[in-house]
């Protein structure tokens, strides 16, 4: 499946790939556009659109406050509550990436990845190149909160 977001991409833009190659559509592809292009695009190519106005998964109000799109996509592919370590690690996204006043989700790990995921959008514009360089890092938080969740009573 072909998957259309903003260009631009940090927190959300690079989050939200790595949850869908990783628990979603091992096989997805990204394409990035002008903010005003993605419905567009995703309409005409037949691709999924995510974190834009009006796209397909993109920020929610709940009870819990606001939801970035990593979480509404956890919550539509019915992830969210099935496994511990990945609903902390939409937690921490959720925290960098949307205002602290709008949501419950908070976590200490939340501003080190704000931080992070800004610094690496000063590393390159290439939206793929992030994705590449900001997977591992994905991958070693999703592992430490398996380790965390396991010692956990």
């Amino acid at each position: 499946m072909l998957w259309v977001t903003r260009e631009g991409a940090h927190v959300d833009r690079v989050a939200c790939p790595w949850l869908i190659r990783r628990f979603i559509d091992p096989e997805a592809e990204f394409l990035f556009v002008p903010a005003d292009q993605v419905l567009d695009t995703a309409r005409s190519k037949g691709a999924k659109s995510f974190d834009a106005k009006g796209a397909d998964y993109t920020h929610t109000a709940a009870p819990e406050g606001e939801l970035s799109s990593f979480v509404t996509l956890m919550r539509a592919f019915g992830l969210w509550g099935k496994d511990a370590a990945l609903d902390e690690v939409a937690k921490v996204v959720n925290h960098a990436d949307v205002r602290p006043e709008t949501t419950a989700f908070r976590s200490a790990e939340g501003d080190g990845l704000k931080a992070i995921a800004h610094g690496f959008a000063l590393t390159t514009p290439d939206d793929h190149r992030k994705l590449e360089f900001e997977f591992p890092m994905y991958d070693a938080l999703y592992a430490y909160f398996q380790k965390k969740v396991r010692k956990s009573p």
